[in-house]
């Protein structure tokens, strides 16, 4: 991977907003694009009840689980005496809320809303309490019900060795599920607008996060890669990764229009969706060229432009990176001592202004923004 060996320039320099905040500028067009409608979608909703025993298998599935749970930013969180009270619910014939699940063109069932539920299912019935800590796993018993409950204290082997009809009324207890499939186009885009839309897991996933999880694989793994990447630190202005992945999605943000720029229309977070979404299936080889592209840029960005070249208000502008970032990438072998004197032009031209505060999602202004700083900064039209 290349590394700049260069001198660095200070992050005090002329680009670097007067209040040296690290956070990302806050612009109204891209905040109206992240609440932008979705496109019109075919999907088709249905209710489905589940026996226990049947989750449970699905959750276990080898190799690859047949009903599966999204890492989002928080995992399993409840305690063992919220987890028995489920399943003592499940044992006494009380309602339990319905989960929501998307079906993909696949045919893998991934969780919308329910994780908590589901994983205490999955986990009471494989015997052990939670994800495996330090290689050590808690048995999971029935804890903090009425003391006068024939179920305290009980694990699933004791309800099958002990208490066999009430076992087997657990393994028949049915839990319903409205499970989702887009039927056109086929595609899986709507997955997208429904994670949005319908978890109620706590904080309101931002477009990265509910793409992390939608769009797993190996294209995904780099973007985290490339994330910690310290010229990329050193241009997003801050040392630890962004804890709502903004970081992770300007980075995707280059990528999607550096090699699809001929494509793009509003909105954004649609388009990179969509980019990401094409990607899932991208070589190993095509994979390396992107990761020696993406450090490259940041290494040449670092060099002749300093640290946080593109906070130039209040935070770092979205608009002036992709633009720039885009740029270094096509003409990284025409860059020149004098590129640094040629950005300070660029970021106080009227029309480039224009288009890296207003409307900064529109087709006109992402096209137009790139095309100013191929003319300022390296003499073409």
């Amino acid at each position: 991977m290349p590394k700049s060996r260069t001198k660095r320039v200070s992050s005090k320099n002329l680009f670097a907003s007067s209040k040296d905040e690290d956070s990302i500028e806050e612009l109204e067009s891209e905040s109206v694009d992240e609440a932008y409608s979705p496109p019109t979608y075919d999907i088709v909703t249905y209710p489905a009840d589940f026996t226990l025993e049947v989750l449970a298998t699905k959750l276990a599935k080898k190799p690859v689980a047949e009903i599966q749970i999204p890492t989002f930013q928080r995992g399993f969180v409840w305690t063992q005496v919220q987890g028995s009270k489920l399943i003592e619910s499940f044992l006494l014939g009380l309602p339990v809320p319905p989960v929501f699940l998307y079906t993909s063109a696949s045919n893998i069932q991934m969780v919308v809303d329910g994780q908590q539920r589901l994983k205490t299912i999955g986990y009471f019935f494989e015997g052990y309490f939670g994800p495996e800590d330090r290689g050590r796993r808690p048995i999971f018993r029935l804890t903090g019900l009425n003391e006068k409950s024939p179920y305290v204290n009980c694990t699933a082997k004791d309800l099958e060795n002990l208490q066999p009809d009430a076992f087997r009324k657990l393994k028949d207890a049915v839990l319903r599920a409205f499970v989702i499939k887009q039927l056109n186009p086929n595609d899986d885009t709507s997955v997208f607008h429904v994670f949005e839309r319908l978890n109620t897991g706590g904080t309101f996933l931002t477009g990265q996060e509910i793409r992390n999880c939608v769009y797993s694989g190996p294209f995904n793994d780099l973007l985290l890669k490339l994330n910690v990447l310290s010229d990329w630190r050193l241009v997003f202005g801050k040392n630890e990764p962004d804890k709502r992945q903004r970081d992770v999605e300007l980075i995707l943000r280059f990528f999607a229009l550096r090699h699809d720029l001929a494509n793009y229309a509003k909105p954004m977070k649609e388009f990179l969706s969509n980019f990401m979404a094409r990607q899932k299936a991208v070589s190993k080889r095509r994979l390396k060229e992107y990761e020696t592209e993406f450090s490259l840029t940041m290494s040449l960005l670092v060099k002749h432009l300093g640290e946080k070249p593109f906070h130039l208000r209040s935070g770092l502008n979205a608009a002036a990176f992709d633009s720039v970032s885009v740029t270094f990438a096509e003409r990284h072998d025409a860059i020149k001592a004098d590129t640094a004197k040629k950005y300070k032009k660029l970021i106080e031209d009227a029309v480039f202004q224009e288009r890296t505060r207003s409307a900064t999602t529109d087709e006109d202004a992402v096209v137009g923004r790139i095309e100013r700083s191929r003319a300022i900064l390296f003499g073409e039209k």
